[in-house]
């Protein structure tokens, strides 16, 4: 049983009972069933990354920018949406992707499940050719840039953009354990 405390559209505060009985607050997602992150992987040779001004980073100072991929919640706009259609939708509207295929690698990856309620649905999208194919949308500001990385190059360069002060995002990282497999 938890109770609300501040209550937004796309997020709320709320408290709940740990088993010592103390409160513990966290952040939880009202309009949303899940989250999905899509990591692109292009030819089977390179990754698409967003390159993100985050605002939460920004105001405290933690970093400019962060590198994330295709994500979004499943529901918020679309009443009814399942996971897979949640992949396809944020696939197009984020990278400007059609996938080929989609193979959803883990439904229940907890970010910081000390502070939010939420977790990640995370799928790779396995796409034959960098082929544009809708105007990717910049999500209200956030996205700044795409880069693609060739695979063999990515954890050179995720190690590069670190030292340059730009923040890894933990979804990301989780992704990437995927296409190591």
């Amino acid at each position: 049983m938890s109770e609300i405390l501040y209550n937004t559209k796309f997020l709320q505060l709320k408290s709940t009972k740990s088993k010592t009985g103390k409160d513990w607050v966290y952040a939880h997602r009202p309009n949303a069933k899940d989250v999905v992150v899509i990591l692109p992987l292009i030819n089977n040779e390179k990754i698409l990354f967003l390159i993100e001004e985050r605002p939460p980073l920004i105001a405290e100072g933690i970093a400019k920018r962060s590198i994330g991929l295709p994500a979004g919640l499943v529901g918020d706009e679309r009443l009814g949406e399942s996971i897979e259609d949640a992949i396809k939708a944020e696939l197009l509207e984020e990278a400007g992707l059609k996938a080929d295929r989609i193979e959803i690698k883990t439904r229940k990856t907890a970010s910081s499940p000390g502070c939010v309620s939420e977790v990640v649905t995370i799928a790779i999208a396995y796409i034959s050719s960098y082929d544009i194919v809708s105007k990717p949308v910049s999500d209200g500001g956030v996205i700044v840039d795409r880069v693609l990385v060739e695979k063999k190059d990515v954890y050179s360069w995720l190690r590069e953009q670190e030292e340059a002060g730009i923040a890894l995002t933990a979804s990301t990282l989780a992704a990437l354990f995927y296409v190591s497999e």
